[in-house]
């Protein structure tokens, strides 16, 4: 933690020690961020001295990340298993972008591809764990617990189990079988791991946990609970995205749109951060990719705050979608900043239908041979709105968020690709 100088609220701007262990502002119960120390990393490590372009994970950014693997002490904290450092697929003559000549990239976090980092659980979750997992290790905690719609619960036993750390998973009942039948998995073979289980969504998942975990001493990893580690993690997305593609003497640059699947948004704050850390280092100027954030028709709460012009999401119930990461009612502690990074971007929310996440699904499998999951195509049916509202110009370069692996959701969605 090298380079870490404080912790700050996301909205108060209220500032916490580096060494203090918390959850939410204690101010008003917002989301904390991870401040750096970047005009003393700048001094200190010019040059690209801080980066680590031969590592194939998100860890090769060394000093830029909370925790360092340049440092010695860090580095014997960090629990990496390849994650991050995924590419950037170009979509060749796909319809729209051919129609309206801009160029489309698929950033692909669910399947491994040669010469690349691979997410380990097949989800941009990972990233996230990654850095969570070793700072729980680095504050010594022994007991951690989280409620999900499924990919984080993955992700977090996964690096748990190497940190030695006893984990609790709190999921729906009707999350997708190859999620929840590797965490009981887990919960049989390791003593240390356990699954509950709750009808509903990630809501009552963590009602749960609030009335019989965190009571016991574990400690809440859900979605923005922890002090920014996991926006931490997944700023590397953004980093990625910026990243010249052959060396350090290459300019670092930013797509024109980026269009993101938002359950939390967790990835939508790290991508945010990343960009402003990268323009205070000089690496990029103050221009930014317009944010459109992609939600699923049926549960769509930033959407409607969006198209109501408030500031944050509403409490309401969830609906009913194959894309079940985005299946996140509104009221969560972090769409308010969503919300404001979209506006800021000159960006848009949008929401998609069911039909058009699963016939862009398949169309992407049948042009590409690419098996995404059904909120990376969710990303891909919003294409269409986004450049009816103008958010798409002729020269641009836009980027799709393909945030998981199709075999995640088997066998809910088996039929769309394989039906007789």
């Amino acid at each position: 933690m090298s380079y870490i100088k404080n912790f700050r609220c996301s909205l108060c701007g209220q500032e916490y020690h580096r060494s203090q262990l918390m959850n939410l502002c204690t101010n008003d119960n917002r989301p904390i961020e991870i401040q750096l120390d970047l005009e003393r990393l700048n001094y200190e490590k010019s040059n690209f001295s801080w980066y680590r372009p031969d590592l194939k994970s998100m860890w090769r950014f060394g000093s830029l990340l909370g925790l360092d693997i340049n440092d010695d002490q860090d580095k014997r904290n960090i629990v990496s298993l390849g994650e991050g450092h995924t590419p950037e697929i170009r979509l060749t003559n796909h319809p729209l972008a051919k129609r309206h000549k801009f160029e489309l990239y698929l950033k692909d976090e669910g399947q491994p591809h040669t010469g690349w980092g691979a997410n380990p659980t097949g989800s941009f979750k990972d990233r996230g764990m990654s850095m969570a997992i070793s700072m729980a290790k680095h504050f010594e905690i022994q007991k951690i617990v989280v409620p999900t719609q499924g990919n984080a619960g993955d992700s977090m036993l996964e690096y748990a189990i190497p940190a030695d750390l006893h984990a609790v998973v709190i999921m729906p009942d009707d999350t997708p079988m190859p999620i929840l039948g590797r965490a009981a998995a887990l919960a049989r073979t390791h003593t240390n791991i356990e699954l509950e289980l709750v009808q509903g969504t990630i809501r009552e998942a963590g009602l749960l946990m609030k009335e019989k975990y965190l009571a016991q001493g574990f400690f809440n990893m859900a979605t923005f609970q922890e002090p920014g580690w996991r926006i931490e993690g997944k700023k590397t997305l953004g980093l990625e995205l910026a990243e010249p593609e052959y060396g350090k003497k290459q300019a670092w640059t930013l797509p024109d749109v980026v269009l993101y699947p938002t359950g939390g948004g967790t990835g939508i704050l790290g991508m945010w951060k990343a960009f402003a850390e990268l323009e205070l280092l000089g690496l990029i100027d103050s221009k930014r990719p317009k944010i459109i954030s992609v939600q699923a028709e049926n549960t769509a709460p930033v959407v409607e705050a969006y198209n109501n012009n408030e500031s944050d999401t509403k409490p309401g119930k969830a609906g009913d979608t194959i894309a079940t990461g985005l299946n996140v009612p509104g009221g969560g502690v972090g769409h308010f900043k969503v919300l404001e990074i979209i506006r800021e971007s000159s960006g848009m929310a949008i929401s998609v239908s069911e039909n058009a996440i699963a016939q862009h699904l398949q169309s992407t499998y049948q042009d590409y041979r690419l098996w995404i999951c059904p909120e990376g195509a969710a990303t891909i049916a919003a294409l269409e709105p986004a450049i009816e509202n103008g958010l798409i110009k002729s020269g641009d370069k836009v980027v799709v968020f393909n945030t998981g692996s199709f075999e995640k959701y088997l066998p809910n969605i088996r039929h769309l690709l394989f039906s007789q």
